[in-house]
Formats: structure tokens, C-alpha cells, sequence
């Protein structure tokens, strides 16, 4: 007999066996887009106001404390509770908060602080919202899905990121902020829909004892987290890559002075990042079958540390000349290593999202993933802060490079340090 035939594109059973997982993921797509617009269109609106690549990395900085705040005890609010109820009424605080988003734009604000705030706002209740709706797909999807469930979810972020940033560049040169803002505040009225249109979701019945509350509940899910090295790397990981060498803050400042363009540079250079991730989670039919994900995580991010190193030595090679046309070797030297970046990403992301949904107990999950939304969350907007001020010191250019290299440096050591984590077995998973 003949070797069946390798699938090859993105596994779409989760979506033809579950409709509410269907209307999740559809609604959370929508969602996803409106966001990306609200995000770039944010950081052009602080650049244009203020010039400077720190007060566009701050805006990260402001959004941190909610971020960790909210993520950890949002997590345990999805163990402790309803996680339907959980994750809808933290999704109507997000929805009133880009509102107020709209509202400053088109009554012409002008606050660099007031749109911190409202970040802010809009970053604590995404912390709070998003770990109850990770703990929610393994009641969905059964466990041999959850990698093709957790490979589409990253797709349609991906899009998002794709799509996002040059749909909001395009939007604020042509109508303005306003009207891009309103978008958001429209499309997200789809993932409410499906929140709506989800069962109850109560804390596990297989619990031994009632879930703890509070920030006791918080405590616990650490204490487990601390002592289970495997769960533990997916988070380092992580870490490594978003802090160390996270551009995004630098874009607005390489597309002023580096690669010209404005505007629809920014958005070009974040949809490179995107259409990687897309091009690796359509062809991510092969990435269900990986058993030694443990592996795959340390590559995929040595791999995105590198990819970023080598943005960084194009845009060190142009060099600071603010150019009045767009600088094309440039562009597309650093855009290929960003899409390269990307595909990288979305396969750690995958990877490290399903040992976490695998090797953690039902009645911790909201927990921890609400420590992994701190650190995906968190950990990007850290970046963003460690990218400005490294770009107001050194220039953005070796910015970007040397974080690059430290982070692929810095995840070379973490294997190092924990080597079962090389040898995990998706078959039997860990924690």
C-alpha cells in the first residue's frame, strides 16, 4: 500500500464538528480586524502628536500595569465562575472603552494622556476577557483538535495583523481617525454576538474541592505554575521574544527617517509580520502531527530573534537619512525578514498555546491562562517600551538588531536551563 498523502493546509475540523467554536472564532476574526485598525491608528495619532518613537513605545508602558493586574485575576475569575458571563462583561467594558476612543477623536481631543488611559482601559478589560475565552475551547474542541483549533485562531489574528495595520494606515490618510476608530467599535459587536450565543460555561464539576477566590485563587494558580517547568518555558519563551525584540514601536520612526513612505510604510512593515504568520497557519496541516512541540517552541523563537536581527542590519545599512521617497532595497529586505519573523511566531504560538491547554488541569486553566495573557499581552507592550528607549539611544536601526540577537541568545540559554523541555511529548503531555 501507498503512504497516505501529507496535509498540507490549515486543519479546519474544529470548525465543521463545533458551531459554537465556528461562531467564536468567527466573531473573535471580526473582532480582531477592528482592533488592529484601533492599534495602528493609535500609535500614528501619538506619533503626529508628539514625534517621538518613546512616546509611542509608552503607550505600551501605560498598558501594562492593567494588563498584569487584570490577567492574573481575570484568570481566576474564569476558574471561580461562569466563563461565558466572565468573558461578555469584560468584552462590553472593552466596547465602551473604544467608544470613548471615538469620541476623542471626533470631539478633537488632542490628549496624549487621555488616550493612555483609555488604552489602558481597553488592555485590562482584553486580560480579563481573554483568558475565559482560551479556558472555554477545551470544552469545545476535543484534545486531538485543540492544535488545529489553536492554529486557525492564530490565522485569523494574523489577518487581522495583516489586513489591520494597512487598512488603518490607509483610513487615517483618507478619512481620519474618527471614522477608522468607529470601525472598531462596529465590528466588535460580532464577538459579542457569539459570547451571547455560547452555553453556560460553570466552573468544572470534576473539581475535588470549591475553586478559591480572589487573589488566593491567583496565589494558586502560581504556586502550580512555579513548580511545572514545561508550562513555565511556554511562558519564558515568550518573554524572550516580545521583550527582547518586539519592533512595532520603532515603525512610525523607521518609516520618518529610514525608509520614507510615512504612513503606508507603517502599515506595510506590519502586515510583512502578518502575512508570514498567514502563509505558516495555511500551510500548518503538518503542525498537528509535531509530537516534540517543547523543540518546536525553542526553534520557532531562535528563529523569530534571528529573523528580527536581520530588519534590524537592513535598516542599519540604509541608514538615518530621511529620505523623501520610499527607500525600495530597504523595504523589501526588512519586510521579507519580518514575514520570515512572523511565520516563526505563529508556529511557537501555536505550539505553546497547546501545552498549555493540554498539560493543565480544567479547574487551573483560567489561571494560567490568565498568566499567559499577562505575558502575551504584557510582554509586547514591555517590548514596545524597550525598543523606544533603545531607539532614542542607539537609533532604531541597532535597536532592532541587537534585540534581535538577545533574544535568540536568551532562548538558547532557557533550553539550556530546562532540557526535558526539548523532549516533551504533545502524546503525553506534562506540565
Amino acid at each position: 500500500m501507498g503512504r497516505r498523502p501529507t496535509r498540507l493546509l490549515a486543519d479546519i475540523t474544529p470548525l465543521r464538528e463545533s458551531p459554537e467554536f465556528r461562531r467564536l472564532w468567527m466573531g473573535q476574526a471580526c473582532a480582531n480586524v477592528g482592533a488592529m485598525l484601533t492599534t495602528t491608528a493609535v500609535s500614528l495619532q501619538i506619533y503626529q502628536m508628539t514625534e517621538s518613537s518613546l512616546a509611542v513605545g509608552l503607550l505600551g508602558g501605560f498598558a501594562l500595569a492593567p494588563v498584569v493586574v487584570m490577567g492574573l485575576y481575570g484568570g481566576s475569575l474564569a476558574d471561580a465562575h461562569d466563563r461565558r458571563t466572565v468573558a461578555l462583561t469584560a468584552s462590553c467594558v472593552m466596547w465602551l472603552a473604544t467608544f470613548g476612543i471615538v469620541l476623542q477623536a471626533y470631539f478633537e481631543a488632542n490628549s496624549v494622556w487621555l488616550l493612555y488611559a483609555l488604552v489602558a482601559t481597553q488592555a485590562g478589560a482584553t486580560s480579563v476577557s481573554s483568558p475565559a475565552r482560551s479556558a472555554i475551547i477545551p470544552r469545545l474542541v476535543p484534545p486531538e483538535q485543540l492544535p488545529a483549533a489553536n492554529a486557525l485562531g492564530t490565522m485569523t489574528f494574523s489577518f487581522a495583523v495583516l489586513c489591520g495595520p494597512l487598512a488603518g494606515s490607509a483610513l487615517v490618510a483618507t478619512v481620519g481617525y474618527g471614522p477608522t476608530y468607529l470601525i472598531d467599535a462596529v465590528t466588535f459587536t460580532a464577538a459579542l454576538y457569539a459570547l451571547l450565543r455560547l452555553p453556560p460555561m460553570p466552573p468544572s464539576s470534576t473539581d475535588v474541592a470549591p475553586p478559591a477566590r480572589g487573589w488566593r485563587s491567583v496565589s494558586e494558580g502560581l504556586k502550580f505554575l512555579a513548580v511545572r517547568r514545561n508550562l513555565l518555558m511556554t511562558f519564558l519563551t515568550d518573554m524572550c521574544a516580545m521583550v527582547f525584540a518586539m519592533p512595532r514601536a520603532a515603525f512610525p520612526a523607521i518609516a520618518a527617517v529610514i525608509l520614507g513612505g510615512g504612513e503606508l510604510t507603517v502599515g506595510v512593515l506590519s502586515a510583512c509580520l502578518a502575512f508570514g504568520t498567514i502563509v505558516a497557519m495555511v500551510l500548518s496541516g503538518p503542525v498537528g502531527r509535531v509530537r516534540r512541540q517543547g523543540l518546536g517552541v525553542v526553534l520557532a523563537v531562535a528563529l523569530w530573534g534571528l529573523a528580527i536581527a536581520a530588519c534590524g542590519l537592513v535598516l542599519v545599512l540604509a541608514g538615518r537619512a530621511e529620505p523623501s521617497a520610499v527607500v525600495w532595497w530597504a523595504l523589501i529586505g526588512a519586510g521579507a525578514a519580518l514575514a520570515v519573523a512572523g511565520a516563526a511566531d505563529a508556529v511557537s504560538a501555536v505550539f505553546r498555546g497547546t501545552i498549555l491547554q493540554s498539560a493543565t488541569p480544567d479547574h487551573l486553566r483560567g489561571r494560567l491562562q490568565g498568566v499567559f495573557i499577562v505575558v502575551v499581552t504584557g510582554g509586547p507592550r514591555l517590548g514596545d517600551m524597550t525598543t523606544g528607549v533603545a531607539s532614542d539611544w542607539l537609533g532604531e536601526g541597532w535597536a532592532v538588531l541587537i534585540g534581535g540577537l538577545a533574544c535568540a541568545t536568551a532562548v538558547m540559554f532557557l533550553a539550556r536551563w530546562h532540557r526535558p523541555f526539548l523532549v516533551y511529548d504533545a502524546s503525553h503531555p506534562e506540565p
